[in-house]
């Protein structure tokens, strides 16, 4: 059995098409520095620069918290029952 009659067109599906996909189901984990923090959560206390962390975002980009380990990122995401995946 094949799909042979399915055509993804990108340039037909828009932002608010791509950033609600997974929506309350997918979250991803991204690693950031320190010195991106302020721009990401800026509630989060002042982070020494030079560091590597880790930040889990809803699927329409929306930050949900932020470590120091990629594991408690998807403990976390698990914990909220999201599919973690990662972004490079």
């Amino acid at each position: 059995m094949t799909d042979a009659g399915v055509v993804f067109e990108p340039e037909a599906v828009s932002t608010e098409t791509l950033a609600a996909l997974g929506e309350g189901h997918i979250a991803y984990v991204k690693q950031i520095r320190s010195e991106d923090v302020p721009g990401l959560f800026p509630q989060a206390p002042k982070i020494a620069p030079g560091l590597k962390l880790f930040a889990l975002h809803a699927a329409d980009g929306t930050p949900i918290m932020l470590t120091d380990s990629r594991e408690a990122a998807i403990a976390n995401a698990w914990s909220n029952e999201l599919q973690a995946v990662s972004v490079h």
